[in-house]
């Protein structure tokens, strides 16, 4: 099944919106949403993606984890689904969606399971979307249409030892030799890699012109992970917390948990905002660096600290592998780092900020 066809019907779950319909709709709806929820269409996708990550990556995911294994049946599975490619064009085999869904689509598999959500999120944004952007309609078709359905992979390769965060500082050079290009550099942390069939490569061909390279699409992909692992982390701590007892009660009763779940509740929900935002902006065609910024900093770290609180919830058992507990919060933890660190966030939300007072 074609991925586009796959998620029409998919969106047709439970609402009875016709599969025409749904595909238009979603195509149509590059607005910053007014409602107080999302749309129809994207709630559907949301249940269906919500859906698959309870039966295929749920009950994997720990096994995933202490075996280090790349998933690739619920990769492929994936692929079907049309969630390799959610804004890729139909013409080139993607699901033709926006990305918001692209966004929701990433933190319901992430909230499966981290690993599979950073794959995804790697093949969709960082891989396809370069070439996407910069291809031309022959590399589209040859790069692009082969690694939507789950057959094949890409990965995105930036980073280099010891430029750390400074993406600017990348030193991999590409010469024109005849009718080829000679790359010359080390890359590392490059998320997809064992597994990729091909590779986005960052290289320059005169290091003098210090170019700037841009992350947003990508730290709108990661926010949407560390809100799928943030909201694993809250599932985990009050499932725990609904079935231990103290007292005779609960401790869901008590109020000093109580108070502690509340604040777990405003963190995700206020970090979804700010990412929802920042993926309608982008669908709009409006500037989204400052918002993408945010919700990266604010979801990541909205993970991080959900995450321990619902180990400092299940006391001593949210260390054991037993509990899911101790994964989300190592899964939360990275989200601070890659993409751009904490600090970086902050250092793009001050520089656009006092650019807009400045102006």
């Amino acid at each position: 099944m074609a991925a586009a066809a796959a998620l029409a019907l998919l969106v047709t779950r439970g609402g009875g919106v016709p599969r025409a319909r749904a595909l238009g709709s979603l195509r149509r709806l590059h607005t910053v949403y007014q409602t107080v929820e999302l749309p129809e269409t994207h709630q559907m996708l949301r249940q269906t993606c919500r859906d698959f990550a309870e039966k295929e990556l749920m009950p994997l995911a720990a096994e995933l984890d202490r075996e280090h294994r790349f998933p690739a049946e619920q990769v492929k599975k994936m692929g079907s689904l049309g969630l390799l490619a959610v804004e890729v064009p139909e013409q080139f085999k993607g699901a033709g969606l926006d990305y918001l869904a692209y966004s929701i689509a990433v933190e319901e598999i992430s909230r499966g399971c981290a690993s599979t959500g950073v794959i995804a999120s790697v093949n969709n944004s960082l891989y396809l979307g370069p070439i996407l952007k910069f291809g031309s309609e022959e590399q589209k078709h040859k790069w692009i249409s082969p690694f939507t359905s789950g057959d094949k992979i890409g990965c995105f390769a930036l980073s280099e030892p010891g430029n750390g965060s400074d993406a600017g500082a990348a030193s991999t050079v590409a010469r024109l030799d005849g009718d080829e290009w000679v790359l010359n550099g080390t890359k590392a942390w490059i998320t997809n890699a064992w597994d990729a069939s091909a590779t986005v490569v960052f290289a320059t061909t005169d290091k003098s012109l210090k170019h700037k390279q841009t992350l947003d699409g990508g730290r709108i992909g990661i926010a949407s992970q560390a809100l799928g692992i943030a909201q694993a982390a809250l599932d985990c701590a009050v499932d725990y917390a609904e079935k231990r007892m103290a007292f005779g009660s609960p401790i869901t009763k008590l109020q000093a948990i109580q108070f502690k779940l509340a604040d777990m509740a405003v963190a995700l929900e206020s970090a979804r905002l700010l990412t929802w935002r920042a993926a309608m902006l982008k669908d709009n065609g409006k500037p989204f660096t400052k918002e993408a910024a945010m919700a990266k900093l604010a979801a990541s770290e909205a993970a991080t600290n959900i995450a321990h609180q619902a180990i400092q919830i299940l006391g001593g058992m949210g260390y054991v592998t037993e509990m899911p507990a101790e994964r989300h919060y190592r899964d939360a933890r990275i989200t601070e780092i890659y993409e751009g660190t904490s600090e970086i966030q902050r250092l793009v939300i001050a520089g656009q900020l006092l650019k807009a007072y400045r102006s």
